[in-house]
């Protein structure tokens, strides 16, 4: 059973819970067995007592193993660094090519500003009234 302060670092509500239990609720109260929930934000079971409206116990989540053994972990270890080497090389690849790609860019707005005559000032909407 975990500790109230545990649970609310994990975001589990703890506290007691209101019911809303109709007209009759104290003749629910006594015939009414506790009741299980599951958390929202853990997965956890969370058991009820109904006449105190409180948790009175608290089952954690079973958790899947991520890997059946330790040659599957470095397996994946070895396959993960090896994507990020290659995309590490795929980055320096376009930082090289980026300064020959500005240039070119720059060439042809260049080449459009000689193509296009200057036409002055713009006309602003404001002029035309």
């Amino acid at each position: 059973m975990r500790s109230r302060s545990q649970a609310r670092a994990q975001g589990c509500v703890t506290a007691s819970l209101d019911l809303n239990l109709r007209y009759d609720s104290h003749v629910m109260a006594n015939k009414a067995p506790n009741f299980e929930v599951t958390c929202p934000c853990c997965s956890a079971l969370l058991k009820v007592d109904v006449e105190t409206q409180a948790i009175i116990s608290h089952t954690a989540a079973v958790k899947p193993r991520m890997f059946n053994d330790m040659e599957d972990a470095a397996r994946a270890m070895k396959e993960q660094d090896s994507r990020r080497e290659s995309i590490f090389r795929q980055s320096v690849e376009a930082q090289k090519n980026a300064s020959d790609l500005l240039e070119k860019k720059f060439q042809e707005a260049v080449r459009k500003a000689k193509e296009l005559p200057d036409t002055g000032k713009p006309i602003r909407d404001f002029d035309l009234d």
